[in-house]
């Protein structure tokens, strides 16, 4: 049988299927279940330091009202990051994780590759290139193992003149990635919302790596790694890693 075209799998902001999204219980979970890429939201507290968040406001993560750029770094830390609309109390103790509390996990483990995304929320509040002068000093030390990414080709143009990290434009439709400034920038990773994809036909980049986001089923992710995508996105990863992994202990 012809081994088939297997995708990478990356966590998207850790095993959030099953942990709080972009925790570190999340991230740890992701890492053990044997993920080798990671992805991850990036926002600033009001005193400029980078936490690991996605959502413009507090409520769905938190439980409260307001913004993460209105609150300190120590308010953050103060709430619980439990997710409390999917698992209740389980996860009460949980916090906000911090971009330390990344590069800490990079460090600990050489094999995983993490996806940085930085959030248009933070830079429409502080400005891309404030942005960028936080952000990258502290992933320098694990910048061979990061890339940074967005949906701000503005903040992705900025990183290329003035930093010296791979890059990855987000966009939610092929479309948008044809446009000349998204080439021009010529990122090497190219993210695309799945629904944004063609129906049908190659979405091979040559040089450039497509990763896709979100897919929960292994045989949809087969059929998409068949047409040229190299990464995909998955909030399920043990799930998908365990299925990935059965298909291929059978065809090998």
């Amino acid at each position: 049988m012809e081994r088939p075209r297997l995708p990478e799998l990356v966590a998207h902001r850790g095993f959030a299927a099953r942990y709080p999204e972009n925790t570190l219980p999340a991230l740890e979970a992701a890492v053990s279940a044997g993920a080798r890429f990671v992805e991850v939201d990036v926002q600033l507290s009001s005193d400029g330091e980078p936490v690991l968040f996605h959502d413009r406001t507090l409520e769905r993560m938190c439980g409260v009202k307001g913004r993460v750029h209105e609150s300190t770094l120590a308010e953050l830390g103060g709430l619980p990051c439990a997710e409390r609309g999917r698992f209740g109390e389980q996860f009460a103790a949980v916090r906000i994780a911090r971009l330390a509390d990344l590069v800490a996990l990079l460090r600990a483990h050489a094999q995983v590759f993490a996806f940085v995304e930085i959030k248009r929320a933070a830079i429409e509040q502080f400005g891309a290139g404030r942005v960028l002068e936080i952000v990258a000093p502290l992933l320098e030390p694990v910048r061979a193992r990061t890339a940074l990414i967005s949906f701000s080709l503005p903040f992705l143009a900025l990183a290329r003149a003035e930093s010296r990290f791979a890059l990855g434009a987000v966009f939610d439709t092929w479309k948008e990635s044809e446009a000349p400034e998204a080439r021009a920038l010529a990122a090497e990773y190219v993210f695309c919302d799945v629904d944004g994809l063609p129906e049908a036909g190659s979405l091979l980049l040559g040089k450039t790596k497509l990763a896709v986001y979100e897919v929960a089923d292994p045989a949809r992710a087969l059929a998409l790694a068949a047409r040229g995508v190299d990464l995909v996105e998955t909030f399920a990863i043990g799930e998908m890693l365990g299925a990935l992994r059965g298909l291929e202990g059978r065809v090998g």
